[in-house]
């Protein structure tokens, strides 16, 4: 990794991008080594996960990772989403955290020597460009081995440095020991709650209560 011991560091994590990311490539992303993984690069000043949240389920499969990054050295951002209908009268779920993400950056770049972006979403390519524009290194993380490609081409031509996140999987992958024992955990407490599994264990997939 192109990092220098002095410079001061924080982390902008797009988390449902990169949890797809992550998905797509066959690996649960363990938070803890992650931040062990970048503090070690410099003096990582912050760490910032963004995700949006339903304020009307009674259980959000993500508000365990929530909780648990907020109290393990992450920033939380979060928002709740909203529910529309769209043109075809199909009911949809929006939870953008685009403009979070960049007025926070933007905020928090005079202390700052070298962001790092977890995102492949190419709508940041502008972000990143007016970050460059203030002196700052500016790496992206994402991958380019999925198929299709999770990252935008000009997203990654913008990047001062692009992290390929497969290559990253050996320091900051979770055990998948590890993993099967928090599903049979999920599972335990859904039985004991009366809950139906969806079979979907993506904590970032928006649903909505029936």
């Amino acid at each position: 990794m192109n990092f220098y011991p002095q410079e001061r560091i924080a982390l902008f994590i797009d988390g449902s991008n990169l949890y797809a990311a992550a998905r797509a490539l066959g690996f649960d992303i363990d938070y803890k080594r992650l931040l062990q993984q970048f503090a070690s690069k410099g003096h990582l000043i912050r760490a910032f996960y963004y995700t949006a949240l339903l304020e009307d389920q009674e259980y959000s499969p993500i508000r365990p990772l929530v909780d648990w990054l907020d109290y393990n050295g992450y920033t939380m951002v979060t928002k709740p989403t909203k529910e529309f209908t769209d043109a075809t009268g199909r009911r949809k779920i929006k939870g953008n955290m685009d403009i979070e993400l960049a007025i926070d950056m933007m905020e928090m770049i005079d202390h700052l020597d070298h962001v790092v972006l977890f995102s492949g979403d190419g709508d940041f390519r502008r972000l990143v460009e007016a970050v460059q524009r203030r002196g700052r290194r500016v790496t992206v993380v994402s991958t380019v081995r999925s198929q299709p490609p999770m990252v935008a081409d000009e997203l990654r031509r913008q990047a001062d440095v692009f992290l390929e996140l497969q290559d990253l999987a050996p320091m900051i992958a979770r055990d998948p020991a590890a993993r099967e024992h928090a599903i049979a955990q999920r599972m335990a407490q859904m039985a004991a709650s009366g809950e139906d599994d969806d079979d979907d264990d993506d904590p970032h997939r928006v649903r909505r209560s029936a």
